[in-house]
């Protein structure tokens, strides 16, 4: 009976113990956290001007500098060599880049190689030729090697999309792949992939298993889902689809669908780090007073006064003009995503709400992490809230989830030794 009680109160002790462990653990240990960072985004002004030391190492497990990009032959190019290079009075990006490691060891950063303005068409000149795979190979080792990074992130947008070269996209970036993971295994390089996100577009660039045995993680951008581009009002990325998707294709057009569909196509769960944006759509309405969910527009909303670029508006550029300005927030409870207006100007956009939810939905299925485009485009100067708002929102729901799950494992594994326990004792 008093041994009985005695293990039962150095139960509770040891349980309130590794409570105290779990409730300070990181995400880190468990999932990735996968920041990718426009370097343009230092030649921005005033508050918009992002350098390298505005990153909080801490708050991403990958970092990827974006971009490197290639040339026909197979080689690597710097895309900005006074920003990324010391050489003839240069900023030396990538050095301070890296150097971010010395605040967090445990940080890993990534060389990503294209993005949406290199392309499609050199990808799939190189894809397509197995000696200019191995030149890209040999250029990749040397890079990483070179600056200190540890992996490489394929940014290919998009096979057999946007070149008319007629190659086999599709299996030639799964041999490129290979060839690439064979490579990096003496090294210990990871290698990973942004990829395109629905079902229509996925079916056309991937073959889903092949790509998934090579990538040791994949990047599911799901975001542009509906823009100015539509004609009316749309959602940059709603979670669940809307009462007016219909058609097959509306239906595709929600993260909900996007990751089911990855899943079903063969995608390891583990592997699948889910994609949120920073920014939003903006769309300019034809009418003010008509601004729901798929009003008619006459075309993008203007630029945000940072990123300079018509249609787009990033989280801190909205959220610095919402504290000047009487914007009209609505939360779309079918959808689960937030919009805003203020005249003719209409936004779809994420927020701390949102981005806990696409967070949450990662977890219920399993998923590697998040992935998000990008910090910079973030309230990083704190001008709204906490600095990194989206992203620390990030960081909380999954050590929330990880700091419940390693309670309840640690429950049911130390009640399991005192049952244990407690039979053999009276076994005989």
């Amino acid at each position: 009976m008093f041994a009985k009680l005695f293990l039962l109160i150095a139960l509770g002790v040891v349980l309130q113990q590794h409570a105290a462990e779990a409730a300070s653990a990181s995400p880190v240990e468990k999932k990735k956290i996968v920041c990718y960072y426009g370097t343009w985004a230092t030649y921005r002004q005033g508050n918009g001007k992002h350098n390298t030391e505005d990153i909080d190492p801490r708050l991403c497990t990958h970092l990827m500098y974006s971009f490197f990009g290639i040339h026909p032959n197979g080689s690597i190019r710097l895309t900005d060599p006074w920003l990324d290079e010391e050489e003839d009075g240069g900023l030396g990006n990538i050095k301070r880049f890296n150097n971010l490691k010395l605040i967090n060891p445990k940080l890993k950063t990534i060389a990503a190689v294209g993005g949406w303005n290199e392309g499609s068409e050199k990808f799939a000149i190189v894809a397509n030729d197995p000696q200019l795979r191995k030149t890209f190979v040999n250029e990749s080792i040397a890079l990483l090697l070179k600056y200190g990074f540890d992996g490489l992130d394929m940014d290919w947008e998009y096979p057999k999309k946007r070149n008319e070269l007629g190659y086999d996209d599709k299996a030639n970036f799964v041999s490129w792949c290979k060839e690439l993971k064979e490579a990096f295994i003496p090294y210990n390089f990871s290698l990973s992939a942004a990829v395109s996100a629905t079902e229509d577009s996925v079916k056309i660039s991937y073959d889903v298993p092949g790509v998934s045995k090579y990538l040791d993680f994949i990047n599911i951008m799901a975001y542009d889902l509906n823009g100015p581009w539509d004609g009316v009002t749309g959602f940059n990325a709603a979670l669940l689809p809307g009462q007016n998707d219909v058609t097959a294709v509306q239906k595709q057009l929600n993260v909900e669908a996007i990751v089911n569909y990855w899943l079903e196509a063969g995608a390891p769960a583990s592997k699948l780090i889910l994609g949120v944006p920073f920014y939003g759509h903006s769309f300019t309405l034809t009418n003010a007073s008509v601004h729901g969910l798929g009003a008619p527009i006459t075309g993008p909303g203007p630029a945000g006064p940072y990123s300079g670029e018509g249609g787009t508006i990033n989280y801190i550029e909205l959220c610095e003009k919402q504290l000047t300005e009487p914007w009209t927030a609505v939360w779309d409870d079918v959808q689960k995503v937030p919009y805003t207006y203020i005249n003719q100007t209409w936004v779809s956009y994420d927020n701390i709400q949102s981005i806990t939810l696409k967070t949450e939905l990662a977890l219920k299925k399993q998923l590697g992490g998040i992935m998000v485009w990008s910090i910079e485009s973030d309230d990083f100067r704190g001008l709204c809230g906490p600095k990194y708002a989206l992203l620390q929102t990030i960081n909380k729901t999954l050590a929330k989830a990880q700091t419940k799950q390693t309670i309840i494992s640690m429950v049911n594994n130390y009640f399991k030794q005192i049952n244990d326990f407690f039979s053999e004792a009276f076994s005989f």
